[in-house]
């Protein structure tokens, strides 16, 4: 069974993605730390994120270490990889990585921006989770908060809609559902109604 959900940042795809993978005993893949893992390394060569050929360059020589980095997570790297991202030479240069775990005999979850539309068009079970961008904005404030932090709420609601904009208007690929997935809108769900919520839509697309 193969399993590709989409979604804008913050909208919990990722949590959902991975916990999905460990019910149903299957490999799982969050293709954005591909894009992160760039991000960062053209970042630490102090390469211009803006530069197609530079940004493809470092996508061809992406290794599996890369990706075994501690510092892929959070705002600042998600920020890296939607620049890197909008690169059609970028996205190519991943498209064979991320097909290649998409195929593997015993089935995969992949989780990212253009799964269900690019990378596996062909999955068994498609899902787009959404939220509204201040709902994202708020869990991420709270999170920051929880961490000891003073965020700033609007200025992290401004910088997610400037990041949807930015994947759902670039050139290749954009953020968007694929024509048959099934929308899962997390703004009014904690994870395990979400979660309970996507296992019924996967049981009811398995089911004859």
């Amino acid at each position: 069974m193969r399993i590709a959900i989409d979604g804008p940042a913050g909208a919990g795809k990722g949590t959902l993605a991975e916990r999905l993978a460990a019910h149903y005993g299957l490999p799982y893949l969050d293709t954005g730390l591909l894009y992160r893992a760039i991000g960062r390394l053209m970042a630490d060569a102090g390469a211009d994120l803006d530069d197609p050929e530079a940004a493809g360059a470092v996508a061809l020589a992406l290794t599996a270490e890369d990706l075994a980095r501690d510092d892929l997570r959070g705002r600042e790297a998600g920020e890296l990889a939607s620049r890197v991202a909008v690169h059609p030479k970028v996205r190519a240069a991943l498209v064979d990585f991320q097909r290649a775990f998409a195929a593997r005999p015993e089935g995969a979850v992949l989780d990212g921006r253009d799964i269900g539309t690019v990378i596996c068009p062909d999955a068994d079970v498609k899902l787009f989770v959404t939220a509204s961008a201040e709902v994202r904005a708020r869990r991420r404030t709270d999170e920051l908060a929880a961490k000891g932090r003073a965020p700033d709420f609007e200025r992290i609601l401004a910088e997610i809609r400037e990041r949807d904009a930015r994947d759902s208007n670039r050139a290749v690929a954009p953020l968007k559902p694929a024509d048959d997935a099934v929308i899962l809108d997390t703004s009014d769900l904690d994870r395990d109604a979400a979660f309970a919520a996507a296992l019924a839509v996967i049981e009811a697309r398995r089911t004859p």
